[in-house]
C-alpha cells in the first residue's frame, strides 16, 4: 500500500535531523550557489536586469522591447545563459545528496558534483523535458503543468543507473508517474505556505538571518519528500 504524503513528510523531517548538522553545512553550499549564479546572471554588464524590468512593472510602466534591449549585448546573454545552465548541474547534485541519505548510504560533499560526471545526460534531460513542458504550456497551461510531473523522477532514475540514457530516463518516468501525479502534486501543495513565508521574507529583506534559517529548512525538507516520493514509489512496485 503505498505511504501517504503526510507519512513521507514526516519521514523526511526525521532525516533531516538525523543527518544533521551535516546536511545543513551542504545545503548552505546549495543555497549559496544557486542564489549567487541568479543573482549574478540578471546583472552580468550587457544582459537585462530583472530586477529592473520588475521595477518597471511594479510602477505600472509599459515593457517595450526598447526598453528590454536597452542593454542587450551578446556577450551578456551568452555568459547569462550559461549560468543559468549550470542551475540543473547544481540541482542534481543536491538530488543526488538526499537520495544517499534516503537509501541510508554515505555521504561527502562531493556528491554535489556527480552532475560534472553526468553532464551530458543531466543537460539532455534539461532540455528535452523543458522544450515539451514549455510547448505545452504554450497550448494550455493544465496540459503544460501534468506534463512536468510525468518528468519529475527522470533525475532520480539516472541517479539509480547512470548506464541508462537521458531518454530512457524520461521514458521511465512516464511510466513510473502513471496513476500518481495527483499525488505528488498535493504533496507539493503542502508546501504553499512554506515558500509563501519565504517569499513574504525575502522580498523585504532579502538578507537576513530569518531567511537563511528558513531556507536551511525548507531546502532539505522539500528535497527529501521529493526523495522519499521517489523511493517509495520506486518500492511499490518493484513489490
Amino acid at each position: 500500500m503505498p505511504i501517504s504524503g503526510a507519512a513521507i513528510k514526516a519521514l523526511a523531517r526525521r532525516l533531516i535531523f538525523s543527518n544533521s548538522p551535516r546536511l545543513f553545512f551542504v545545503t548552505i553550499i546549495f543555497v549559496l550557489l544557486t542564489t549567487t549564479i541568479s543573482l549574478v546572471s540578471i546583472n552580468l554588464p550587457g544582459t537585462v536586469r530583472g530586477a529592473d524590468i520588475v521595477a518597471r512593472l511594479v510602477d505600472g510602466a509599459a515593457i517595450s522591447f526598447a526598453i528590454l534591449f536597452t542593454n542587450f549585448r551578446p556577450y551578456g546573454v551568452f555568459f547569462g545563459i550559461l549560468l543559468l545552465l549550470i542551475q540543473p548541474i547544481i540541482n542534481f547534485g543536491y538530488r543526488n545528496y538526499c537520495l544517499k541519505i534516503t537509501n541510508k548510504r554515505k555521504t561527502t560533499f562531493k556528491d554535489l558534483l556527480v552532475g560534472i560526471v553526468l553532464f551530458t545526460k543531466v543537460m539532455t534531460i534539461f532540455f528535452v523535458t523543458t522544450a515539451i513542458i514549455l510547448l505545452w504550456s504554450i497550448l494550455l497551461i493544465i496540459p503544460g503543468i501534468v506534463v512536468s510531473y510525468k518528468y519529475r523522477l527522470a533525475y532520480y532514475i539516472l541517479l539509480d543507473d547512470p548506464k541508462k540514457s537521458a531518454l530512457q530516463c524520461i521514458k521511465e518516468s512516464t511510466i513510473i508517474m502513471h496513476g500518481v501525479k495527483l499525488d505528488l502534486f498535493t504533496i507539493d501543495v503542502s508546501f504553499i505556505g512554506w515558500y509563501f513565508l519565504y517569499i513574504t521574507l525575502i522580498l523585504p529583506f532579502p538578507f537576513n538571518i530569518i531567511v537563511l534559517l528558513l531556507a536551511l529548512w525548507l531546502t532539505p525538507y522539500y528535497g527529501l519528500t521529493q526523495t522519499l516520493f521517489y523511493t517509495e514509489r520506486i518500492n511499490s512496485i518493484t513489490n
